[in-house]
């Protein structure tokens, strides 16, 4: 059996695919959950240090595939959109929110459709980079839905409200330079995988603790109070200053040399996810 997200790792990058080609990438329950579960799988492997997430064939996703998820009619559908009770998603809104969980940078490439429920997997990673001719759309507003895969509080991060209102409201179709220019997509040109893959490289040259913390601190203080944030900032820093990568890269820098670095130190969380990891596996 053709699996419906695939997942190669090499020199630390992973390179993760929505394949449904032939569907533009349409999206099934099993392929939600083949995405949430490869991004669960990632979490565990400490030497990466990049996700670059994209869709085979010409499109990124076309979005929900509507006779795909209700062939066997509502019951299966209604029983996903029951929350888990350890990390508080749905099957479909897990799909998105685990790549934010993920320890590491993930990077989309956005081509040919980003449609709906496509278009928020696509807000789940940190960076996006689109061709010009893309198109984009929160597209529920056709069904009579609203996005629920994580969007609300994704576009909140990366828009105003009254233009996040307009693009849910009326489920407008818009091309890759105006993604640009509402904040949804990073950057744009005619080789999206050229921009992607120069971020990557840079990435990677960096402190993959350093890169966590930063990840972590955007997450859990983006929107807080300012004494939460100064809190989070300053564990995060004596744990950095302490950290044997950061000491790697220090005597790089001082020799004008490249940094080796070790594996990504495990926190707290880490440790915690690792159990929950377990725990579900059981």
């Amino acid at each position: 059996m053709t699996a419906l997200v695939t997942c190669t790792v090499s020199d630390g990058v992973a390179q993760v695919r929505l394949n449904r080609p032939e569907k533009l990438n349409g999206l099934t329950l099993d392929l939600l959950k083949e995405l949430a579960q490869t991004a669960e799988s990632l979490k565990g492997d400490r030497s990466l240090r990049a996700v670059v997430l994209a869709g085979e064939g010409p499109s990124f996703s076309a979005g929900l595939d509507i006779k795909g998820v209700l062939v066997n009619g509502m019951g299966p559908l209604l029983r996903n959109l029951l929350p888990n009770p350890v990390d508080g998603t749905n099957v479909f809104q897990e799909c998105v929110w685990a790549w934010r969980r993920l320890p590491v940078p993930v990077v989309a490439v956005v081509t040919g459709h980003c449609f709906g429920g496509g278009l928020q997997i696509a807000l789940g990673a940190d960076f996006r980079y689109t061709t010009p001719d893309t198109q984009w759309s929160v597209l529920e507003a056709r069904w009579g839905l609203i996005p629920d895969m994580t969007g609300m509080r994704s576009l909140a991060e990366v828009m105003p409200i009254d233009l996040a209102k307009r693009l849910v409201m009326t489920g407008e179709i818009f091309d890759g330079t105006t993604a640009v220019e509402y904040g949804l997509a990073s950057g744009v040109s005619e080789d999206p995988w050229a921009q992607a893959n120069e971020l990557v490289a840079t990435l990677v040259t960096r402190s993959p603790d350093a890169l966590a913390a930063s990840k972590r601190l955007f997450a859990e203080t983006w929107g807080a109070s300012p004494r939460r944030t100064f809190a989070r900032e300053r564990a995060e820093q004596i744990r950095l200053l302490l950290a044997s990568n950061t000491k790697a890269l220090q005597r790089a820098s001082m020799a004008k040399t490249e940094a080796s670095f070790g594996l990504r130190g495990r926190g707290f969380r880490d440790i915690a996810a690792a159990q929950v990891g377990a725990w579900r596996s059981r």
